[in-house]
């Protein structure tokens, strides 16, 4: 059970250019406006995130997907196959990124990471705000993952602008990201969802 006061606060705030620490289904998560470069900044200042790494984003839907990439072709099937199996869920898709994004977003690189967890909080954000979240993790770089709040709010609370610790915790494990290109897949990182399995869903296998 959400709290509807709570994600209308964070989603003014996030649509204000703030950033709010969440729960997701995997782990806990900096959630900014994906379309904003000072709100990516700040995003990049909390984590102490390298410049040269892109921000992945949490989607409320295969309709948002359209918002940050260009997929097309047999790529566009491979990945809408690939999300009608396993979203929402642990499945990271790096797809096509549009030219229209924040180079602050992308890194630079011509793709982008997008996800739609199974968490009611990122979704009603991404939602309610109209457009895609941040979804990187909500550690400092190159430290452990935050699982607990109580760690959470010690490691952050002085940094974001929200943090958010009600409805489902995360389970723990990161999400598995795979690159889709026009007929083969990649595995960029292991994580929650096992590898073979995206293949066989893929036709790939």
């Amino acid at each position: 059970m959400i709290n509807r006061t709570e994600i209308e606060q964070a989603r003014d705030c996030i649509a204000a250019g703030g950033v709010v620490a969440i729960p997701t289904d995997t782990l806990y998560g900096l959630a900014a406006d994906a379309t904003n470069p000072d709100a990516l900044e700040k995003v990049y200042e909390i984590k102490g995130r390298p410049s040269g790494m892109a921000l992945p984003v949490l989607v409320s839907g295969w309709e948002q997907v359209g918002m940050v990439s260009t997929v097309a072709g047999r790529c566009g099937e491979l990945a809408r196959v690939l999300a009608e199996r396993f979203w929402p869920g642990p499945l990271t898709l790096v797809l096509p990124a549009s030219p229209e994004l924040p180079p602050r977003l992308t890194a630079g690189l011509d793709t982008i990471a997008v996800r739609m967890p199974d968490h009611a909080i990122p979704l009603a954000l991404a939602a309610r705000l109209g457009r895609p979240i941040t979804g990187t993790s909500a550690n400092r770089s190159g430290e452990p993952d935050l699982t607990d709040p109580e760690e959470l709010n010690r490691c952050l609370g002085g940094l974001v602008d929200g943090i958010i610790v009600s409805g489902e915790p995360p389970q723990g494990t990161a999400s598995t990201i795979v690159a889709v290109s026009d007929d083969d897949l990649t595995l960029l990182r292991a994580g929650a969802l096992p590898f073979p399995e995206v293949r066989r869903a893929a036709g790939l296998a």
